[in-house]
């Protein structure tokens, strides 16, 4: 029996979906397979009524990057690879990211396709392109330039060093350092929010993606959140001084 590349739980009644990369013994290594097991847990989580997804990896590794392997970056897996983050960018629901090892290559550019992340003490981020001769797309060097700064970005990608954990919080590229259960109790804290907001909030933060949406989509998601339900159920539950239930319509 194949044991599958990802693992999927559900929390908070089905409005959480985990998702936990399964390839320990290769270090959560990514390669085509992979991308295609990610991209379609995303995928299914929407489907499924999921309102965020906790992505992570299985043991001590979140992803040690790109499967060099089997000549990994010859073989069409890079435009794979794009693809699947690009999908993760221009999901409708938000994506946090617990952060439990050294994520390197093409796993910090998966830990870059989320929305938020946490880290525990034992993460680090390296983009070493400058160590295998390869080439970066302008989408992933812009955003790591946006999410820690040109200086900082600069010095990953000319010397291929290190981001730590204590420096991704500083910087802001992780929200806090945690464990697990702190990356949930996050998770869960946005799973409370207004659904047709967060979805309209995924679709403005996608303009710096792989895949951005158009201004008729955009406005489109807008106009949901605007008129929907849910509003007049935040005005109800200031007036009765409770926390709002937000179904999304």
């Amino acid at each position: 029996m194949t044991t599958p590349l990802v693992h999927t739980a559900d929390h908070a009644a089905g409005l959480i979906r985990e998702i936990r990369l399964n390839n320990h013994p290769k270090r959560n290594k990514l390669d085509i397979a992979m991308c295609d097991a990610i991209e379609a847990a995303m995928l299914a989580a929407v489907a499924d009524g999921a309102r965020v997804v906790l992505l992570h990896g299985e043991g001590t590794v979140f992803s040690a990057g790109a499967d060099l392997s089997g000549d990994v970056y010859a073989g069409g897996f890079y435009p794979r690879l794009l693809q699947m983050l690009g999908t993760i960018q221009t999901l409708p629901i938000p994506v946090v990211a617990w952060i439990n090892g050294p994520a390197i290559g093409a796993g910090t550019q998966l830990s870059m396709a989320c929305d938020l992340r946490v880290v525990n003490d034992t993460a680090l981020f390296r983009v070493p392109i400058v160590d295998v001769a390869i080439a970066l797309d302008e989408v992933t060097i812009r955003t790591l330039e946006h999410l820690v700064g040109g200086s900082v970005a600069r010095a990953m990608l000319f010397t291929g060093a290190a981001l730590s954990a204590e420096d991704a919080v500083r910087s802001g590229y992780a929200v806090q350092a945690g464990t697990f259960d702190d990356a949930l109790e996050l998770a869960t804290l946005v799973a409370s929010k207004a659904p047709l907001t967060l979805r309209h909030l995924k679709y403005e933060f996608a303009h710096t993606s792989h895949a951005p949406y158009s201004d008729e989509e955009r406005r489109e998601v807008a106009a949901a959140a605007w008129h929907s339900t849910d509003v007049e159920e935040s005005r109800a539950a200031r007036a009765e001084k409770r926390a709002p239930r937000f179904t999304g319509r």
